[in-house]
């Protein structure tokens, strides 16, 4: 797996866990919490589709 794809999955993980406590603790932050989550994991998955065709280039 890709390193930015690693610590884009780390910063959803994070994200999230944020956005938990945010919400137990009452406070609407947690919404930004979880359109950070969003966004990184969609970054994730760019980054390890990236790198599968880069491979699959490379092959051909």
């Amino acid at each position: 797996m890709p390193r930015l794809a690693v610590f884009a999955v780390v910063v959803c993980v994070l994200a999230v866990a944020a956005a938990v406590v945010a919400f137990v603790e009452g406070s609407f932050l947690g919404i930004v919490w979880v359109l950070l989550a969003g966004v990184t994991s969609n970054m994730a998955w760019f980054y390890v589709r990236k790198a599968k065709a880069e491979k699959q280039r490379a092959a051909a």
